[in-house]
């Protein structure tokens, strides 16, 4: 008999676990002695892992961002051809059209109704009184990030303040890109496209969760993508991973360098943050008709430069998040190793966004914006439209104000609401950078713009400059900069600023679909990351055999005349351990009694990596292992059987199988981070 138990809960009878006056998490499952026999780590060849890919006629890959969306696709037979979608109906002047804004619009009757500009523009033209009963929602990425316990079932509030459950807004969502991409592969074909032909990718910030990547797959399930039973065809990819695979891949025509140390195109690093910028623009402005970008199979010039072992890093800089992963180079193939657990946080273009809500909230008054916000969905919408072409305006060097129009109705609405003008409010704000102009608009200062940028940019740096601290970052040779964000001038020069002599910095020319085009990439070829770091420690409770002096005396536990400890973490794997991909975590349970046919194990969690006990400071519940042994036992179920489970962590999601070691019947097993 193995020294070691784990607590898991019998779905028969239930035991009744001896109680005393201390309560452990383990006793309170009624724990039934789930047996744990080997833990061991084993590698497997990474490849044998990847499914063959030559079954999916084309891979789509989904951008879904917090601000922008879109999708590009490849054809497995010349996947040097990545296609970016069709232009969407609709679009902004002044702000370029490659993706749809992430914006969702129900019916009253809370049915489907449109997504991005289509949403957007129907949802601006309906009358104040009829849009108030209609459901809008922007932005709601940013939920999964924040919400600390996501289930299947919460919810998301739209404009006009009615709750909708988020898991049916991002299948929605998701439905009108999969309708969307196999209307277009149709038309190309010529003849109706099957979903079955499609390998999805869906991107997520490398910083999310666990729960949240699941939810993304939940939703992808919902809205037809793939199905659990065929849960390969949809792979979930991690944005900055993305843009690092597409990076290898540059040309020096394709790409910005903000940096002293050389010339770029006939441009000094000074003129380059401007007038690189202006060209690339250009470039991109052209070549925007054919949609097609040419990926050579080959390694980009820049990375011809690397050497075996080189490092550098990927800021991905988006409308919701920032995320930071640091990759090392292994020739011969280019094959990427991550050396740091991604890091970010919440830093995304929306801070800049929240600066000009509180710029308002401080003119016009907190209480006067909320009701705006509520009274008049639309115009509001309006407004942050408006700014948002300003803010992409906003630049280190520019001396001219920015002019923001004010929608008519918040002219009228605070006239109604304060009794007296707008003008009169900017006058009596002591905000003196921001001026009335006769024309109906707010005139800002560029240092006005800019402060609206310096919290949000601030927080990056002060970011990246802790990154720079790690030893295993200490050393980089390039810091490639990309996502919607990045085409900011002003986090540009920040960045420059603070790290051009350390390394040299890279902007895509194309920089807001690098991530897109890399996630097509990384569907032809998701084994191209052989090198993962675990972000968490994660394990489960078990019971050891009790150690005196060693082991709390609370924590004793006697059972059928053995002494056990109780809650002790039987530790999967470490936060930031370096796991290849296909490497596997091996444990065996033996389930209490034989006729049990559910065995339910929980999954611990901590940003540490010593870790004891499951009741230490920091460790968290955060999942479930189910191993379903209905089907699996022949006409003899033998006394004591042996569930063998296989756990996978070098993946962008956690995986299990398991296999009944007597039948050597396959056990049916999920891993749950959601419902549990």
């Amino acid at each position: 008999m193995a020294d070691k138990e784990a607590g898991g809960s019998d779905t028969g009878s239930r035991e009744t676990a001896p109680t005393s006056a201390y309560s452990s998490p383990a006793r309170s499952l009624g724990d039934t002695g789930i047996t744990p026999l080997s833990p061991s780590h084993i590698v497997n060849d990474a490849d044998s892992n990847v499914s063959d890919q030559q079954t999916f006629l084309v891979v789509v890959a989904i951008d879904f961002g917090t601000t922008s969306s879109g999708y590009a696709y490849s054809f497995t037979k010349e996947p040097e051809c990545i296609h970016v979608m069709r232009r969407w109906e609709g679009g902004d002047p002044g702000v370029s059209n490659q993706k749809t804004p992430t914006t969702m619009l129900l019916t009253p009757e809370r049915k489907f109704h449109s997504f991005g500009y289509a949403a957007r523009d129907f949802y601006h033209d309906l009358d104040p009184n009829e849009a108030k009963q209609w459901l809008y929602l922007e932005k709601f990425k940013m939920k999964l990030h924040t919400t600390g316990d996501l289930t299947m079932d919460t919810d998301l509030t739209a404009a006009n303040g009615k709750k909708v459950k988020a898991l049916e807004i991002f299948a929605y969502a998701l439905q009108c890109f999969k309708e969307q991409a196999l209307k277009e592969l149709s038309d190309q074909a010529g003849s109706e496209f099957e979903n079955a032909d499609v390998r999805w990718v869906i991107t997520v910030p490398a910083i999310w969760k666990q729960p949240a990547k699941q939810f993304m797959r939940q939703a992808a399930y919902q809205a037809g993508l793939a199905s659990p039973e065929n849960s390969e065809q949809l792979i979930i990819a991690l944005e900055p991973e993305a843009a690092s695979i597409y990076c290898r891949k540059l040309r020096l025509h394709q790409m910005i360098e903000l940096s002293s140390k050389a010339v770029v195109n006939g441009y000094s690093a000074s003129d380059t943050v401007g007038a690189g910028f202006a060209q690339a623009k250009e470039h991109v402005r052209r070549n925007r008709q054919s949609r097609t970008f040419l990926v050579e199979n080959v390694i980009g010039e820049i990375w011809s430069e690397l050497e075996e072992g080189d490092k550098y890093v990927v800021v991905d800089s988006g409308g919701g998040t920032v995320d930071l992963t640091v990759h090392q180079i292994r020739l011969p193939e280019g094959h990427l190793k991550e050396l740091y657990k991604a890091t970010g946080g919440p830093y995304g273009s929306l801070g800049v966004d929240y600066e000009f809500e509180k710029l308002l909230c401080k003119i016009f008054g907190e209480d006067f914006i909320e009701q705006f916000k509520i009274k008049r969905p639309a115009a509001w919408v309006d407004l942050m439209i408006a700014f948002e072409s300003r803010k992409r305006a906003a630049a280190p060097d520019r001396t001219n104000p920015l002019n923001i129009t004010l929608p008519f109705s918040f002219i009228d609405y605070y006239k109604k609401f304060r009794g007296h003008s707008v003008e009169h409010a900017l006058r009596k704000s002591n905000v003196d950078f921001v001026k009335w102009s006769s024309q109906g608009m707010l005139r800002m200062s560029p240092d006005a713009m800019n402060a609206l940028f310096k919290p949000t940019i601030d927080s990056i740096i002060e970011h990246l400059r802790d990154l720079f601290q790690k030893p295993e970052v200490s050393t980089v040779k390039f810091l490639f900069l990309v996502g919607g964000f990045a085409e900011a001038p002003l986090l540009q020069q920040a960045v420059h600023t603070a790290f051009g002599d350390r390394c040299r910095i890279i902007i895509p020319q194309d920089v807001g679909l690098t991530i897109l085009k890399g996630a097509v990439l990384f569907g032809l070829d998701p084994a191209v990351i052989k090198v993962r770091r675990s972000p968490l420690t994660y394990g489960v409770g078990v019971l050891n055999r009790y150690v005196e002096g060693k082991h709390p005396p609370e924590k004793l536990l006697v059972k059928d005349g053995t002494r056990w400890c109780t809650d002790v973490f039987d530790k999967f794997i470490s936060a930031d351990q370096s796991v290849a991909l296909g490497e596997l975590v091996k444990r065996s349970y033996t389930p209490a009694k034989p006729s049990q046919l559910v065995i339910v194990i929980n999954i611990y969690s901590s940003e540490h990596d010593s870790v004891s006990f499951i009741t230490d400071p920091g460790v968290k519940k955060c999942g479930t292992l189910r191993l379903d042994l209905t089907g699996t036992g022949g006409t003899a179920v033998p006394a004591r059987r042996e569930i063998q489970t296989l756990m996978q962590f070098g993946d962008t999601e956690i995986k299990a199988t398991a296999v009944d070691i007597a039948t050597s019947k396959s056990v049916k097993v999920g891993i749950d981070f959601l419902n549990y």
